[in-house]
């Protein structure tokens, strides 16, 4: 009976940890989102605004010399802004890892050692 104790211990042990391991997940997963949501906000709040400098830009080509620098640089950091959001969404969205992957694999790592599935 002391030993159904103990194997009943285990195994909530086991559960509990792979339990806080999926929660940890979770909550990874909610940051990453949230990450790229607010990224993809920042993108196309610079390409809105560039867009907008560019109009501004193009109306104003034709009127006084000075003003034309400082429009087009402001067009320029801020399509480079955009550019570089971009960049960094597409590589963010590029090297996540695969959902609950840390928890599968620790799963795989219990049932190899527990002789389970090996057929």
């Amino acid at each position: 009976m002391e030993s159904v104790k103990r194997l009943a211990s285990t195994v909530i042990a086991i559960v509990s940890t792979r339990l806080d391991l999926l929660a940890n997940e979770l909550q990874e997963e909610r940051l990453y989102i949230s990450r790229m949501f607010l990224f993809s906000l920042l993108t196309l709040f610079f390409f809105g605004v560039g867009i907008m400098l560019l109009t501004v830009f193009i109306v104003v080509l034709f009127w006084d010399d000075h003003r034309l620098v400082v429009l087009g640089g402001l067009s320029l950091v801020f399509f480079a802004l955009a550019t570089f959001m971009a960049i960094l969404v597409r590589n963010k969205a590029k090297s996540k890892s695969k959902l609950f992957s840390v928890s599968i694999a620790e799963f795989a790592k219990d049932s190899e050692q527990l002789g389970v599935g090996n057929d």
